[in-house]
């Protein structure tokens, strides 16, 4: 009996058995490894290669730096200094008020503060093109609806506001910094222990010498992180550029790759790639530099022992921070989404007399094929790219924190890579990517090639959010399955997918407003038939079509709001039954 015991154990030990049982792991790694090359480094490979080919994508050409060289010229030194200005500007402004709203929601008694905290993040879920596009209709110096009613008003000729210029791109880069650096800091202010501050106070420090002294260094992991990721935001922001900048005649890397390749004949994709690099290449720096900051410190305050964040009363000042809160909202969200819904009942815009009221732009936007058609593929981009990235991510994520399989790390970053590649710039990647594929597979121009572009763009935070669900979990959760007879498919289902499931939708509704939202690769990938609807909305905007504008902003609003609420309804229903 224990010779028959031996010679089994040796037979399922023996390199053929073994073979054949981690074959389908093999399998599943080689294909997610195969599949995260071809939409980060084949992508980033033909961006090298077509920076340095004189031709467009899919012609012959010969090998030259003319591109390089004309990356580096005064012309483009300024477009740098642009581009560089415009995001430390908008994040130094915006990280700022991100954090006075985070202090008064978390640390201090002003009332509505669970709503506010809500409410605060809206403007970061609305399309920047449609933000930008209400904010010009509210801020053109001729027919702005300020400047309308400041003339009414006043009598002056000039405008009171011109958002055309550099001002107007960072106010309008200011409606995604504030609430992105506020929902990143809200919760680390909350985490700050209050005995540091007591301590403080108790040795002398004032209320403002506590905060600046204790409070924010403590938080300085969180604060540079949403810095840097909010300064990476505005050097890859390309719709606020493009609305307010072109008529100003101010470009940045990201509108001036856009214009060398639509706007010149023949396009110039050489400068266009080249610029491409340096736009990566600033994002990569910068991420060394934040490395470099935080390393070698402790911020810890989170222990063993509870506590609770220490609201600070503040008498009747809570009226003052409420007013800030309702100021910002009225002025973030209400203002430009107010005049997107009242635009889309006037003929012109502009013209706003009762004789001029209509539905005509409703009729339009309805009756018109090419927009139904533009619907149908955002639908189908936005549903099935969401759910395929988020089982793309889950699978992705679960083998990087729980296993210990060979090609884990290279997976990890492959799916990390597309974080250095703004949508811009991954449109180009997959132009040329696209343009030399064999002819079976030819998907430049359709539906795919967005959905690809998609993936890439929405993987890398996916990825993040399931990630730190499955690290959460306790190996032992997994152990005692086993043990009680569960297999590891039972396991994975059962315990793993039913645990993150909450975080998968989570990054699932993110996942969706992200898709929904993007404009900067598909207008370098679509071709007709393919358009979504931040295609259409540009291609109205160019036409003077703003009501019909609206009509389209009005009916995305409605459904990202929609889904916003459901998210935050499953998330308070889960939180309650824990």
């Amino acid at each position: 009996m224990v010779t028959e015991v031996q010679a089994a154990t040796t037979a399922l030990r023996s390199p053929r058995h073994l073979a054949l049982r981690l074959r389908p792991r093999w399998i599943g790694v080689g294909l997610l490894l195969a599949f995260l090359s071809f939409i980060t480094l084949y992508p980033m490979a033909m961006l090298l290669y077509g920076s340095v080919l004189s031709s467009a994508p899919g012609l012959p050409g010969h090998f030259t730096l003319d591109g390089y060289r004309a990356v580096f010229s005064a012309r483009n030194a300024l477009v740098l200094a642009n581009t560089v200005g415009i995001a430390l500007a908008s994040t130094a402004i915006g990280s700022g008020i991100a954090l006075l709203l985070a202090w008064i929601i978390a640390r201090t008694d002003t009332p509505w503060r669970g709503k506010w905290e809500v409410l605060v993040t809206l403007p970061f879920f609305v399309p920047a093109l449609l933000t930008s596009m209400s904010w010009s209709m509210l801020g053109n110096p001729q027919a702005g609806a300020i400047n309308l009613v400041w003339k009414a008003l006043t009598g002056s000729h000039e405008p009171l506001v011109n958002v055309y210029s550099y001002g107007g791109i960072i106010w309008a880069n200011l409606q995604y910094v504030v609430p992105f650096v506020f929902m990143l800091t809200v919760d680390a202010m909350r985490a700050v222990d209050p005995q540091l501050e007591e301590a403080a106070r108790m040795s002398g420090a004032s209320q403002r010498r506590a905060i600046f002294g204790i409070t924010l260094p403590l938080l300085t992991p969180a604060i540079s992180s949403a810095f840097l990721l909010s300064f990476i935001l505005g050097l890859e922001a390309f719709e606020t550029a493009l609305i307010f900048g072109a008529p100003a005649g101010i470009e940045v890397i990201t509108t001036d790759i856009y214009n060398s390749i639509t706007q010149h004949t023949p396009p110039r994709y050489g400068e266009a790639t080249g610029l491409a690099f340096v736009l990566m290449g600033l994002m990569l720096g910068f991420i060394g530099l934040q490395k470099l900051f935080v390393a070698g410190k402790n911020y810890q305050t989170v222990t063993g022992k509870g506590y609770r964040p220490r609201i600070t009363p503040l008498g009747r000042w809570r009226w003052l921070t409420f007013a800030i809160c309702l100021g910002g909202f009225l002025l973030t969200s209400v203002l430009p989404l107010g005049q997107l819904l009242v635009g889309t009942f006037f003929k012109f815009y502009g013209f706003y007399s009762v004789k001029m009221l209509t539905l005509d732009n409703y009729r339009a936007v309805f009756g018109d094929p090419a927009i139904l058609r533009a619907l149908g593929n955002t639908a189908f981009l936005g549903l099935f790219g969401a759910t395929a990235v988020m089982v793309l991510s889950s699978a992705i994520a679960l083998i990087t924190t729980r296993t210990n399989w060979v090609g884990r790390r290279a997976m990890a970053l492959l799916a990390w890579l597309p974080w250095l590649m703004p949508g811009i710039v991954l449109g180009i990647g997959f132009l040329w990517a696209f343009a030399f594929l064999p002819g079976p597979f030819d998907i430049y121009g359709t539906i795919w090639a967005l959905l690809l572009a998609n993936i890439s763009l929405r993987m890398p935070l996916a990825v993040r959010i399931m990630g730190t669900a499955y690290a959460q979990l306790s190996h032992d959760l997994e152990e005692c399955s086993r043990v009680h007879g569960a297999t590891w498919w039972q396991t994975l289902w059962r315990i793993m997918v039913a645990l993150t499931f909450p975080a998968f939708t989570v990054g699932w509704v993110l996942t969706l407003f992200g898709i929904l939202r993007e404009l900067s690769a598909s207008v370098l990938l679509y071709a007709s038939g393919s358009e979504v609807l931040s295609i259409q909305l540009l291609k109205l905007w160019e036409n003077g079509y703003q009501g019909r504008v609206g009509v389209i902003g009005i009916f995305m609003i409605a459904l990202i709001l929609l889904f916003r609420w459901i998210q935050l309804k499953f998330l308070t229903s889960r939180v309650g039954s824990i």
